[in-house]
C-alpha cells in the first residue's frame, strides 16, 4: 500500500477576492500545526491572528494573503489587540509575556510584566496608553504609559481570568473566568467587585457592545449569560459544547459566538435566540471578531483555522491553498468542501488526483470531476497524482 508522509497542515479559511461569491474558504498557512487563539481586525482589510509557538499572522487585504511575523518567542500567545490604528498593538501569552509593536508588527518588543503566569486577555479601551491584562490566578495588570510599566491590581479572586472588556472608557470594565467568576470595576481597577453570575461553569469570553449596561459572557457547556443592568443580574442558558468567544459588532442585537467542533452561533434579537451556522469545519474555533459591521467577520481556531464571512455567515464555501514562502497562494480549488457525495476541482476535471487519509494511506485516485465519490465520511488530503506539492485538506461529511 502506498503511503504519503506529511505533517498535518493547519487550515486557514478566508475569502479570496474576485471569485464573485460570498462565503467561507479553506486554505493552509505555514505548516507548523499551531492553534490560533485570538483574532483582531481594525477594519475589513487589516487584521492579526496569534496562537501557539509564538505565531503572529498579519493580513492587509482582508485575508487574501496572510504573512507570518517574527515574535521572537515560542510560547503560546492568547490575545491580540490594536486599540486605535494599525501601528500600535499588543499581544499577551504564556509566562507573563507582553509584546508591543509600534510599526505594524515589523518588530515586536517584549515588555516587563513582572509575573510568570499565563496572561489570557488584553484590552486597551480608548487609546494606546491605558490598557488592562488578565490571566491566571486572578491576575490583573494595568498600564497608563503604553506598557512601559505594568502595575498589579487586586482582583479579589484566585480564579483564572480568561477575558476582559472595557466597553466605553478606561474606568468601567469587566473580567470573566473560572467557575463563573465575573468581576467589575467602575474606577479603573482601583477596586474590582465580584458579581453573581448564577453559574459555576467556566467563562471564556465577555463583550459589551455599546455601553457598560448590556453585555454577554460565554463559556463551558455552551453557557451564555446576558446582563442589561451592568452586571447586577445575569440571565443564563447552558446546554451543549463550550463556547470560547463572543462578539457583538455594532449594537446589542446582532452578535456571534464560536466554540468547539466548528460551532458558530448568531443572534439578531439580543440573545433571545441563537441560531447555529454551518462553519464548514470541525476544528475548535477560539476567537471571533467583526470589525466594522455585522456582515464581514473572522473566526480563528485549531489547526490554524481562519474563517471569513461577508454575508453575516449565511453561506459557506471552502477553498484550499498552500504556502509559498510566507504568503498563502491558491493552488487547488475544491468545491464544495466539505462535500456529501463528491467534490470537483474546477478547471482540472481531466487531471488525476491522489487521496490520502489522516494516517497517510492512499485511499483512492480520482479525476477532478468526481473526487471522493466512493469514500465514507472523514478528513482526507488530496494532491495531484505524482505531484510534489503540499496536500490539500478535504472533508466528506457523510
Amino acid at each position: 500500500m502506498k503511503y504519503l508522509r506529511f505533517a498535518l497542515i493547519p487550515a486557514v479559511l478566508f475569502l479570496l477576492p474576485g471569485l464573485g461569491q460570498a462565503g467561507w474558504f479553506l486554505a493552509c498557512p505555514p505548516p507548523t500545526g499551531q492553534i490560533l487563539r485570538s483574532v483582531f481586525f481594525l477594519d475589513n482589510n487589516n487584521g492579526y491572528a496569534v496562537g501557539d509557538s509564538g505565531i503572529i499572522l498579519k493580513t492587509t487585504n482582508g485575508g487574501a494573503a496572510w504573512v507570518s511575523q517574527t515574535s521572537g518567542i515560542t510560547e503560546v500567545l492568547y490575545s491580540v489587540h490594536f486599540p486605535v490604528n494599525v501601528q500600535t498593538g499588543y499581544v499577551v501569552g504564556e509566562g507573563g509575556i507582553i509584546l508591543k509593536t509600534t510599526n505594524e508588527g515589523a518588530a515586536w518588543a517584549s515588555q516587563t510584566s513582572g509575573i510568570t503566569e499565563i496572561l489570557y486577555s488584553v484590552h486597551f479601551p480608548v487609546n494606546i496608553q491605558t490598557g488592562y491584562v488578565v490571566g491566571e490566578s486572578g491576575i490583573i495588570l494595568k498600564t497608563t504609559d503604553g506598557g512601559a510599566a505594568w502595575a498589579s491590581q487586586t482582583s479579589g479572586t484566585t480564579s483564572n481570568l480568561r477575558s476582559t472588556h472595557f466597553p466605553w472608557d478606561a474606568q468601567t470594565g469587566y473580567a470573566v473566568g473560572r467557575s463563573g467568576t465575573i468581576l467589575k470595576t467602575t474606577d479603573g481597577g482601583t477596586a474590582w467587585m465580584i458579581q453573581s453570575s448564577g453559574t459555576t461553569f467556566h467563562l471564556y469570553s465577555t463583550h459589551f457592545p455599546l455601553d457598560a449596561q448590556t453585555g454577554h459572557a460565554v463559556g463551558q457547556s455552551r453557557t451564555i449569560l446576558k446582563t442589561t443592568d451592568g452586571g447586577a443580574s445575569w440571565t443564563s442558558s447552558s446546554e451543549g459544547d463550550p463556547l470560547y468567544s463572543v462578539h457583538f459588532p455594532v449594537d446589542a442585537q446582532t452578535g456571534y459566538a464560536v466554540g468547539s467542533t466548528g460551532t458558530i452561533l448568531k443572534t439578531t434579537d439580543g440573545g433571545a435566540a441563537w441560531d447555529s451556522q454551518t462553519s464548514g469545519t470541525a476544528e475548535n474555533l477560539n476567537s471571533v471578531h467583526f470589525p466594522v459591521d455585522a456582515q464581514t467577520g473572522y473566526a480563528v481556531g485549531d489547526l490554524g483555522t481562519i474563517l471569513k464571512s461577508t454575508d453575516g455567515g449565511a453561506s459557506f464555501v471552502e477553498q484550499t491553498t498552500e504556502v509559498r514562502g510566507q504568503r498563502l497562494e491558491v493552488r487547488i480549488q475544491i468545491m464544495p468542501n466539505p462535500f456529501v457525495s463528491f467534490a470537483t476541482i474546477p478547471g482540472q476535471e481531466g487531471k488525476r488526483f491522489e487521496m490520502y487519509d489522516v494516517l497517510g494511506r492512499r485511499v483512492g485516485v480520482y479525476t477532478g470531476k468526481r473526487v471522493g465519490w466512493n469514500l465514507g465520511p472523514g478528513v482526507f488530503f488530496l494532491r495531484q497524482e505524482k505531484g510534489s506539492g503540499a496536500p490539500a485538506r478535504v472533508v466528506k461529511i457523510r
